[in-house]
């Protein structure tokens, strides 16, 4: 990574003004249900505290709705405010954290003056102004006005151009955290200067949505392994019968051109050899929930039969893929290989998860449901690099350069 670091400037004393990514899912309580968001900005906030740094924190959380002046209304702030976050974060490192009532103003200010070497304090969720994604220049100045130094450690922003993760970076001199360092060494070398063989494994819904995926992958890649819905639009593309199965009408073209350039680049582009598919009509909503005494088949993923659908990869395939995974030297992957919410259709993304936890060269998820389900199934401590960042990661694995980081001082 070619950017500077909190550990290239000198913080001591100074107001750190550091934008982290403390969007975590609550309960209907406003209890935290996983804190790994704020457990993995952890790092970077303790360098900080030792080094004498006065500590601002700022995050967005959640979707806040807005009134007619641009500012949060009243049952967004009620349901979005940070009060949680900043309890968790005080357990996390021992010392107390002040939550502030707003991340802008007089008050804000001056409790930013009143600070000590060493003290952290949590300003009031960035996004209950709409300035905040307009990346509102003037919002951006009365941000930056309360720090020195600017930190971004929210890789899961960064793909974002907003006021708090680019807007910023403008004014104040601005360095990568632990975390956005980790995030880039990792898919950096990965996409940069892998050890080989390198593997992909992607699943997902659209070929629409992973397409600029696929296509900067394989100038890269030795194996591309495809799962999830994407598959049936690459299976329908080659004339197969894939029956009541997803089919991504606009990715059918893009799916023959990836098939092609795979050819021409002699990257192995695997598909699934069978599949777990269910008797469900064409137009049945999956997030609904599959119905329990559905009919369930193991079949052949080029013969799939009338009226039913698949939704997940098959045994054989779990294998075939397994193998493939264990023997590289560099995997990364980016969504599940099935409907891995219901236990039924969970087995081939289990199956990827495990191969993953056992592959012996370096490992990387990428952020989103994959790194949901690697949490879920209890391998994501097996894998070397789990992202934080779904979209940011993605964008990386497109070839995009990422706004948030852009700005950032080279070394």
């Amino acid at each position: 990574m070619n950017k500077k670091t909190v550990r290239d400037i000198d913080v001591r004393g100074k107001r750190v003004l550091v934008r982290v990514d403390f969007n975590v899912p609550l309960d209907a309580e406003r209890n935290i249900t996983d804190d790994r968001r704020i457990v993995a900005a952890l790092p970077t906030i303790k360098y900080l505290i030792e080094q004498g740094a006065k500590v601002i924190l700022m995050s967005h959380l959640g979707r806040p709705k807005h009134d007619d002046t641009g500012k949060a209304d009243a049952e967004s702030v009620k349901k979005y405010n940070l009060d949680p976050v900043a309890k968790r974060l005080s357990e996390l490192i021992g010392k107390p954290v002040k939550k502030l009532d707003d991340c802008i103003g007089e008050e804000v200010k001056k409790a930013v003056e009143a600070m000590s070497d060493g003290d952290v304090v949590l300003l009031e969720n960035v996004r209950f102004y709409k300035a905040e994604e307009k990346n509102d220049p003037e919002f951006a100045r009365q941000l930056a006005s309360l720090g020195e130094v600017y930190v971004n450690d929210a890789f899961g922003t960064a793909h974002r151009a907003h006021a708090s993760t680019e807007g910023v970076a403008h004014i104040l001199p601005g360095v990568a955290g632990f975390l956005m360092e980790k995030e880039l060494d990792y898919l950096g070398k990965a996409l940069e200067n892998p050890d080989r063989p390198f593997v992909a494994v992607l699943g997902g819904v659209k070929v629409s949505d992973k397409i600029k995926v696929i296509d900067n992958l394989l100038n890269k890649v030795d194996a591309l392994l495809i799962g999830g819905a994407m598959t049936y639009t690459f299976l329908k593309a080659q004339g197969y019968s894939v029956g009541n199965s997803m089919v991504d009408v606009d990715g059918l073209a893009l799916a023959n051109q990836a098939l092609q350039k795979a050819k021409e680049r002699g990257v192995e582009l695997m598909l699934p050899i069978d599949t777990v598919a269910v008797e469900l009509p064409a137009d049945f909503d999956i997030p609904s929930g599959v119905p329990a005494d559905v009919n369930i088949q193991i079949v052949p993923s080029t013969a799939i039969p009338d009226g039913y659908r698949g939704l997940d990869i098959g045994p054989e395939t779990v294998k075939q893929y397994g193998e493939k995974i264990k023997s590289a030297r560099t995997v990364v992957w980016n969504g599940p290989m099935g409907v891995f919410e219901d236990p039924r259709f969970a087995k081939g993304t289990l199956g990827i998860a495990q191969a993953m936890a056992e592959c012996q060269g370096t490992t990387i998820v990428g952020g989103g449901d994959s790194a949901a389900a690697v949490e879920q199934l209890g391998y994501a401590d097996k894998i070397d690099h789990v992202s934080t960042g779904g979209g940011a990661s993605l964008e990386f694995l497109e070839g995009k350069e990422l706004p948030g980081v852009a700005i950032l001082q080279d070394k």
